[in-house]
């Protein structure tokens, strides 16, 4: 994996960002083979993770921060774990599903490929899916998409190129599953909108390398268009799933 992105505001990460739709772990479910044993790799502070646990008798849930795991939401069926995409604590050929969320632009697609191979039973299926900027209103999107490209721009890790082309960039050899439209929305005041933003991995970066918060700025140029009122915000999800081939 290239690198630890969010162990530094593992807190803020777990509270502000959004979760995914319900409709999405339903449809994933009825593709593998089994419903006992799920893998959700990179799952930071199990946003996932939970929902998956609604479908499976068993989820193991791995990533390489401690941090971010001691936020996770705790729940009976889940199994958190410190583990790279390389190395799930898994038997062979016993896990149904394996999924990756807004995280796999940060692997090792080899490694972590040749380990779902190990893990994976006949028919089992991978998974992966991520999202880009937000959808808001026309005059929202175009400062968000300013401060995302120019001002934070240089300092976003490498990896993110594949969410920017929405995932078609990753070399996955699966035979691929076609998956119906999936959005994340929520409701959110522009304070909560902000919170997320300061999740970003480059903005982090930014207050590192600088040592002053790029986000005042924005929100101040966001206050008027924005207004007192909360506004739903949507991420479409590009996904990748499919059968190892």
């Amino acid at each position: 994996m290239t690198g630890d992105h969010f162990s530094g505001h593992a807190a803020e990460y777990a509270k502000a960002r959004p979760t995914y739709p319900p409709e999405l772990f339903k449809w994933l479910a009825g593709l593998g083979p089994s419903r006992e044993v799920a893998w959700d790799a990179g799952c930071g502070s199990g946003q996932a993770s939970v929902a998956l646990a609604e479908h499976f008798a068993r989820v193991v849930a791995t990533d390489i921060s401690p941090q971010q795991l001691a936020e996770a939401t705790k729940d009976p069926r889940v199994e958190y774990s410190v583990h790279d995409e390389a190395t799930c604590p898994l038997p062979p050929a016993s896990c149904d599903l394996v999924t990756v969320a807004q995280a796999a632009h940060w692997f090792d697609l080899p490694s972590f490929l040749g380990e779902c191979k190990r893990v994976l039973r006949r028919r089992g299926v991978v998974a992966i899916w991520g999202y880009g900027l937000t959808k808001l209103a026309t005059e929202i999107d175009v400062e968000v998409q300013k401060f995302y490209s120019n001002e934070v721009g240089p300092f976003w890790p490498s990896g993110r190129e594949h969410l920017d082309n929405e995932y078609r960039s990753l070399e996955l050899p699966l035979e691929p599953i076609v998956a119906p439209p999936f959005a994340m929305q929520v409701v959110w005041d522009l304070p909560a909108f902000i919170a997320y933003l300061g999740t970003w991995s480059a903005v982090q970066r930014y207050i590192k390398a600088k040592g002053e918060d790029p986000l005042p700025a924005l929100r101040e140029r966001l206050t008027g268009i924005w207004g007192p009122e909360a506004r739903v915000v949507s991420w479409p999800l590009y996904l990748r799933v499919g059968r190892l081939s």
